[in-house]
């Protein structure tokens, strides 16, 4: 009873003027940000971070708009799937195997709306999850100290990327430079500069907003350069009407036990560290195909096949905030960015959060009810709204990207210095990207560097200088454990997987090309 009484206190926080008209436009934002194929949930974060921070909000408003951007871009990332056969984000590349050909039959709009009740559910699913789940994972936190905490921080970095990861060398390498960069500044125990070669700007260290901007916003600026005019434009648009928009009762009736399946196990897909939405739109599609995919009618448009990764996806992205808010770290790439924001709010994730600022975690639990229902109410009757951000060229949003990123950084900061590190940080992100190392482990290493390096100090001198008091408990033997299995696993199976997602979507356009 104490969770739903301070859920009522999270309700009363969530259900102000401000903070309601923030949700909806951190919807509605992320929505069209989802739709746009390439930027996905964790770009279109980044990109509104500076504007949340230029308009001077604080930690509850700000979570609120930006968690509703998340969860909003979940939702979006489905419109040019079904249309287009392009998937917004990579969680959404499921949802092109039935949701285009339910559109090729001229159930565009169906599709749609079907999809956009599945991510409600699941996203609905994955928040009741976050109510009852995190404050329990708080109190094993409690149990932790400095040895635990750091074999925690590695969990994380070797973990994060997931069972999708494709190299977890370059994973490894993204991690450490991420860290190297966290070392950069005054020592906190002896005083002493590192890294900083004489530049007075780099004592406090690299800020990690402007590492984020520039990583995420700033090099997609600079890859649309690169590729200007060999892409195609998206002023074509849609190639198909939408049509009807809501689907038969018998349509939504047969979507009911798969949306129920796949919320739970999509749930479960985000709370595991690093595993992310992903995993849970592939093992939901996977997992549904083989239960109850008897006649072969899966990747031809089976209704059931666009629940299933919507569901999937969208209880994965609730998910992955439970080990954020109680744990202090990320369960997905989109959660590293919200943990940025939420230390330059000077808020600190973790066992302490729920008794601290228990108004910031609950208006913004609560916050993230009220914006499902948001969603559900947007994503249905203005489809064919959305529908017409594909319609935008990129040479007009890029721009607006870039402007967005050098006014918002100049605005938290007044600094020309930061200005040029964010530069410098765009341009690197683009070599980065070309070279397909991911982006993530370096903004983790430059969050938690200092609180890793900490702990492991901590943790060091309570015992003496006696290294092994890191391994020296059945949790810490525990943590590395996972960690090591994580690191390894991939390695094998997050190649297969990624060829079995590969060849689900290759398979799917194949049966296209028949029809």
């Amino acid at each position: 009873m104490d969770v739903l009484s301070s859920l009522g206190d999270g309700f009363l926080v969530a259900l102000t003027f401000q903070n309601l008209a923030l949700a909806l436009l951190g919807c509605l934002l992320g929505t069209i940000m989802g739709a746009l194929p390439g930027l996905g949930p964790s770009n279109g974060v980044a990109i509104l971070i500076p504007l949340a921070f230029t308009l001077g909000l604080g930690p509850t408003p700000a979570l609120i708009l930006l968690t509703s951007v998340y969860y909003g871009a979940m939702y979006g990332g489905r419109i040019s799937s079904i249309l287009l056969n392009i998937p917004g984000d990579e969680p959404a590349m499921m949802t092109c195997l039935d949701g285009y050909p339910m559109a090729r039959k001229g159930q565009a709009g169906q599709a749609l709306a079907l999809s956009g009740l599945a991510s409600f559910v699941g996203a609905f699913f994955a928040t009741w999850g976050l109510v009852f789940l995190a404050p329990q994972l708080v109190k094993v936190a409690l149990l932790f100290g400095p040895a635990e905490y750091f074999a925690l921080f590695v969990l994380a970095f070797a973990t994060l990327g997931g069972i999708s990861s494709t190299n977890q060398a370059k994973s490894a390498f993204a991690a450490a430079l991420g860290l190297g960069l966290a070392m950069i500044g005054v020592d906190t125990q002896t005083g002493v500069p590192r890294f900083t070669f004489g530049e007075v700007h780099l004592y406090d260290g690299i800020d990690f907003l402007v590492a984020i901007v520039g990583l995420f916003a700033l090099s997609e600026v600079f890859i649309f350069l690169e590729h200007r005019g060999t892409d195609k434009d998206a002023s074509t648009g849609p190639k198909m009407e939408i049509g009807r928009i809501v689907p038969p009762w018998s349509m939504i009736r047969s979507c009911i036990p798969t949306m129920g399946r796949t919320s739970i196990l999509g749930f479960i897909a985000g709370v595991l560290p690093g595993a992310g939405a992903s995993l849970g739109s592939f093992i939901s599609y996977s997992m549904e195909k083989r239960l109850v995919d008897r006649k072969n009618t899966f990747g031809t448009g089976d209704p059931r096949g666009v629940a299933a990764p919507e569901t999937g996806n969208n209880a994965a992205a609730g998910g992955a905030l439970v080990p954020m808010l109680a744990l202090g770290v990320p369960g997905s790439g989109t959660t590293a960015v919200l943990l940025a924001v939420l230390l330059a709010l000077n808020i600190t994730p973790g066992p302490l959060l729920f008794t601290q600022n228990p108004d910031v975690v609950w208006g913004l639990i609560a916050a993230l009810f009220i914006g499902n229902f948001m969603l559900l109410l947007l994503n249905i009757p203005m489809v064919g709204l959305f529908t017409r951000v594909l319609m935008v060229p990129p040479r007009i949003l890029m721009p607006i990207v870039a402007m967005i990123s050098f006014v918002g950084i100049y605005g938290i900061s007044g600094s020309t210095f930061d200005l040029v590190v964010m530069i410098l940080f765009g341009i690197g992100g683009w070599v980065l990207r070309k070279l397909d190392v991911p982006l993530v482990p370096i903004i983790l290493g430059t969050l938690l560097g200092n609180e890793m390096e900490v702990n492991m100090r901590r943790a060091v001198n309570i015992s003496d200088g006696d290294y092994t008091v890191l391994f020296g408990s059945p949790l810490t033997i525990l943590l590395w454990t996972i960690a090591i299995v994580g690191f390894v696993v991939p390695m094998v199976s997050g190649k297969l997987l990624k060829r079995r997602m590969q060849l689900a979507r290759t398979s799917g356009d194949e049966a296209d090309l028949v029809d």
